[in-house]
């Protein structure tokens, strides 16, 4: 069955919508609303406007079958080919075999030369925006798995078994039957909206209603009113209307199972109107400026809010284990996950915990709005068109849910003694440090049933069979590995050599060779699939392909730089392979001078570019508040910052003197 045709937003007739709207007005909000008028009101004033934004975009249908290189020639060759064909089933002479082979062949070479053609084409007319779209050609995709699951004979059964196991049946809330307003609440600005919409990417997939970023990006820039007047009602009356909670759930495989007959072989990923996400931004935006003022967030959570990434929480790993080192201690970690992540927060325990912390009413009150009376259609091969109410966590997909995620979670960040929590979003790691990794294996077992206990009271329960166990060590330690095992629910989990967290790949002794090995790994089998968008005389031009390098390349390859530097073992194929990229670029044969190379190709040479990475991250945590960063929090007092939050966990007095982590980069020196 073919699909409904969509608007083509890319075809939208800008200058017939700048008329339209400077006549458009919403209609009037009710003075005292109740849920259902301001939920009509809401109703009718935005299928107002998506009704003038579709009336001035055509349609379109795609389809599976659909081929952009198709032309009238192919047709008419197809038509000649199978006219001989049917004339040769009706007379099987070598005459109009003859024909029939011949009309094939030359069908068939003008398919694979249309093919060629278009390809050619659309790579010379690429731009930086649909650069990534060649990209995405040129990887591939892979094939996408039905569900197959035992007792579900139809697509209906299966959306139904999905949904009982994503979206389990929870006690409704009670009903909400009135409105106010609160004296707390700032006005929704046309500059914030701004904001929000220019952190918003064109390409984010759009929820049912097929609206783009880009279209309402292109109404705000037009008309920069509109958009306040319809969303600052919701928000002053803290109320998020059901039309805008109606989602999109694209049933997606997890690649490397050994069998996809259960639902846990698959996740939901939750697409919701762009409209209601704008809405969630300028929430998440507001929540988040109170985030520290309120203490929601624990200072080692490292996600959800502006100045922490993943660097972060591996420098603070590795500054603490080396910390305790330098004590004589033994140190050990354990990774956890959370089971469920999302799915699992219940509403009135994240509500109450908000309240407590102070956090603005308004904002308190439309986020229990925004958790309810949610409903779901999930998207498969052959599943039915027919929304189901579900009840949700926190969607996965929405701008927000992170954020309150992490908040919810704050809570299980204990404070013990000679230990450290470290979480990024879903996943924790456990740090003790004591006199033997016997005694360590002993602790992480007690602190893992401190972690249940504390958990179990909010939904929030881990994912045991993901657990890995670290023991650490110093690079000059002369001792055999430690291989002592702990135990959590009646399973042994046993030390790793190597072990990948949030990216990075972690040895005992944090040696980069093991996590930089993988980066050139994955860097190479990038390169060979760029090569067929660029291959010597056709394909990407050169500042398509430059700029391929410097954001998908040197990204891969990169990645952990301001963690580690590479050590000169694998720094040295790490450079060959850049002077591969710098002759792809530039096309210029193997013996051309590299100083040369690297000015033709505008790209430094790879320990430059290191440094510079180098330089960069230590530029940002000089910038970033300690109280916001905690590898901040933990560089020397006297490194100067751009805050006067005192280091407390330096404070204590377990380090006297720290190295810096970063160096210098002369910027004189010239490429050799």
């Amino acid at each position: 069955m073919l699909p409904p045709p969509t608007p083509h937003w890319a075809l939208l007739d800008l200058d017939a919508v700048g008329k339209a709207l400077y006549s458009f007005t919403t209609l009037p909000c009710p003075a005292k609303p109740t849920p259902n008028s301001l939920s009509r009101w809401f109703y009718i004033s935005s299928i107002r406007l998506t009704t003038l934004l579709t009336s001035h975009a055509p349609s379109k249908r795609p389809c599976s079958r659909s081929k952009p290189w198709w032309s009238p020639l192919l047709l008419s060759l197809r038509r000649e080919y199978h006219r001989f064909a049917r004339r040769s089933r009706l007379d099987p002479s070598p005459l109009n075999r003859s024909n029939v082979k011949s009309s094939r062949r030359t069908y068939f070479k003008a398919i694979a030369s249309a093919k060629k053609t278009h390809w050619s084409d659309f790579l010379s007319l690429a731009t930086p925006c649909s650069i990534w779209t060649a990209k995405r050609f040129a990887f591939g995709r892979p094939p996408q798995r039905f569900p197959d699951l035992p007792g579900a004979s139809n697509p209906a059964e299966v959306a139904d078994t999905l949904l009982d196991h994503f979206f389990p049946t929870k006690p409704p809330p009670p009903p909400l039957l009135r409105l106010t307003q609160y004296d707390d609440y700032t006005p929704l600005t046309s500059e914030e909206v701004s904001r929000v919409l220019s952190k918003s990417s064109n390409t984010s997939a759009p929820g049912p209603d097929h609206i783009p970023y880009s279209v309402w990006k292109s109404v705000h820039r037009i008309k920069p009113s509109l958009l306040p007047s319809l969303l600052d009602p919701l928000l002053s009356h803290r109320f998020h209307p059901p039309s805008l909670k109606k989602a999109l759930g694209i049933v997606l495989d997890k690649h490397g199972k050994p069998s996809y007959d259960s639902p846990s072989s698959f996740r939901v990923i939750v697409l919701l109107r762009t409209l209601s996400k704008i809405l969630e931004r300028v929430v998440t935006s507001r929540l988040s400026a109170q985030a520290t003022m309120c203490s929601l967030i624990h200072p080692l959570q490292c996600r959800s809010l502006p100045g922490r990434s993943t660097a972060d929480a591996a420098l603070v790993l590795q500054h603490n284990v080396e910390s305790f080192h330098r004590l004589r201690d033994k140190v050990s970690t354990l990774f956890l996950d959370v089971k469920g992540g999302f799915d699992n927060v219940e509403s009135p325990s994240l509500l109450s915990l908000l309240r407590r912390k102070g956090v603005s009413p308004y904002l308190v009150q439309w986020v229990g709005s925004f958790l309810r009376d949610c409903t779901c259609r999930l998207t498969f091969q052959g599943s039915p068109r027919v929304f189901a109410p579900v009840s949700v966590g926190v969607p996965q997909g929405s701008p927000i849910s992170p954020l309150l995620f992490v908040i919810y979670v704050s809570s299980l960040h204990l404070e013990i003694p000679r230990s450290l929590i470290i979480s990024y979003v879903n996943d924790f790691a456990v740090t003790v440090a004591s006199l033997s990794y016997r005694s360590n294996v002993r602790l992480l077992q007690r602190f893992f049933s401190a972690l249940k206990r504390k958990a179990s009271p909010i939904n929030i329960s881990f994912s045991v069979p993901k657990t890995e166990l670290i023991h650490w060590r110093t690079a000059r330690s002369n001792e055999p590995p430690c291989s002592l095992p702990v135990q959590l629910e009646e399973q042994l989990f046993y030390p790793q050599s190597h072990l990948k967290w949030l990216g990075f790949i972690f040895t005992p002794s944090f040696d980069p060779r093991s996590h930089f090995s993988r980066r050139y790994t994955l860097a190479n089998a990038a390169l060979a699939t760029m090569r067929r968008l660029s291959p010597p005389g056709m394909g990407l031009p050169l500042y398509l392909c430059l700029s391929l390098a410097r954001a998908l390349l040197a990204l891969i390859l990169l990645y952990g730089s301001a963690v580690w530097y590479p050590p000169p073992s694998i720094l040295g194929p790490m450079s060959v392979f850049w002077h591969r990229v710098c002759r792809w670029i530039t096309n210029c044969c193997s013996s051309t001078n590299l100083a040369c190379l690297h000015r033709e190709a505008c790209l430094p040479p790879l320990p430059i570019l290191v440094r510079h990475q180098r330089r960069l991250a230590g530029l940002r945590l000089i910038c970033s508040p300690p109280e916001i960063n905690p590898a901040t929090a933990r560089l020397p007092k006297s490194v100067p910052t751009f805050s006067p939050h005192p280091a407390a966990l330096i404070a204590r007095g377990k380090i006297t003197s720290q190295p810096y982590l970063f160096f210098n980069l002369d910027w004189c020196s010239a490429p050799d």
